[in-house]
């Protein structure tokens, strides 16, 4: 690669460099769009995130430790967002017995509220998806969770709960196969965040 994907020669010349400029832009959009209801919710960026987080999953993934895994941080970075919410009554500790250094989180009511709002954030993103063909979405989807498994593969984002890095995931001669549902998956049923996902050992 000897011209960056920002440069408008190679931009002209590459598909490549045009794609990546094109979710730049698009990144820009979720910043600008998590801003903005940051404002309105007197809360951090990353504040709203963990709430949100929270709210769609399991108690034992509402860790310190792993939701710096999950946001590609420090854990100092995530404990002082955490103090945050915890002196703004938006979020409850739940300390564990077997070791009084670990603590789950949950959301308390008014931390249910903010969040139930805040999920909505990126809702205008979604609105222009959604006027595309299925065929346009369903090709888009398959390369961005191609991308994702790429780069979670080459360390430059960690956790990911989708199905190509999933222990029950099986393609069967090109066919999306879960061993756990027992049942053929067509592309755009391949799960980002699924719930029973097991990682590969």
């Amino acid at each position: 690669m000897n011209k960056s994907s920002f440069h408008l020669t190679e931009q002209n010349q590459k598909i490549e460099s045009r794609i990546v400029v094109a979710l730049e832009r698009i990144s820009e959009a979720f910043r600008v769009l998590l801003w903005k209801k940051s404002k309105e919710t007197s809360l951090s960026p990353i504040q709203i995130q963990i709430l949100i987080f929270i709210s769609f999953h399991s108690l034992e993934k509402c860790k310190v430790s792993y939701l710096a895994d999950e946001f590609n941080m420090t854990k100092a970075t995530i404990s002082d967002s955490i103090r945050v919410l915890l002196s703004k009554d938006l979020v409850a500790k739940e300390t564990d017995p077997q070791d009084t250094r670990s603590y789950t989180l949950s959301l308390t009511q008014k931390g249910k509220t903010i969040a139930k709002e805040a999920a909505f954030f990126a809702s205008s993103i979604e609105r222009p998806i959604d006027k595309l063909t299925q065929e346009q979405k369903t090709v888009m989807l398959n390369g961005l969770l191609q991308l994702i498994y790429d780069l979670n593969k080459s360390g430059i984002i960690t956790i990911q709960r989708m199905c190509f890095t999933c222990s029950h995931y099986k393609p069967k001669n090109g066919i999306h196969y879960c061993n756990l549902l027992k049942t053929k998956l067509a592309a755009p049923d391949i799960r980002l965040d699924c719930p029973e996902h097991e990682i590969i050992t």
